[in-house]
């Protein structure tokens, strides 16, 4: 079983933030496989399963919002007994260019309080990530950057790199981390 956690806020105010780019990414996945995300209250996210030929997958999107991310990563985890290395974790990063993906085996959280939570939570910094760029920051701080709305013409190119994640993911699963960072990076 392998588990795609996609991270940001629920909420309708904050459907189109820039903190919501991993959610976009794990809504995308869901509407072009034809699959429906569920809410599990137990398990503190919205979800859905799915297969190909070679693995399950899981898909989720916490509803603790970004700050408790790592709840319902944990509780999915323990209640699949889903191995870390099996996990991927995708979610906004301001330093990275709108436009672009970076994969990551590990590392710190890099000041975003959404995957510091997983870390925390999975008590470990050993957990694959696909930080989605919604960079340059303009002079305004960070928390007020990440919770606006992307423009109409960010969003047409988010749409792109999304389609470009999918893409990374798969080569992930498929061929390791180093294959998708020597590829999409």
């Amino acid at each position: 079983m392998k588990l795609i956690a996609g991270l940001g806020n629920v909420g309708t105010k904050y459907t189109f933030t820039r903190h919501n780019a991993g959610f976009m990414l794990i809504d995308s996945i869901a509407i072009n496989a034809g699959l429906d995300l569920k809410e599990n209250s137990r398990l503190k996210c919205f979800m859905t399963k799915f297969s190909n030929a070679s693995d399950d997958y899981i898909l989720i999107k916490p509803t603790t919002f970004m700050n408790l991310s790592g709840e319902a990563v944990r509780a999915v985890v323990d209640y699949y007994k889903i191995d870390i290395s099996d996990v991927l974790i995708v979610y906004d990063d301001l330093s990275l260019e709108l436009g672009k993906i970076r994969f990551r085996a590990n590392g710190s959280d890099g000041g975003h309080n959404g995957i510091k939570s997983v870390i925390q939570h999975l008590g470990t910094n050993s957990v694959a990530r696909l930080k989605i760029g919604i960079g340059p920051q303009p002079t305004i701080p960070s928390e007020v950057f990440v919770l606006q709305n992307f423009s109409k013409e960010e969003l047409e190119k988010l749409k792109e790199t999304l389609s470009i994640a999918k893409e990374g993911i798969a080569c992930y699963f498929t061929n390791g981390i180093t294959v998708a960072q020597n590829k999409y990076n």
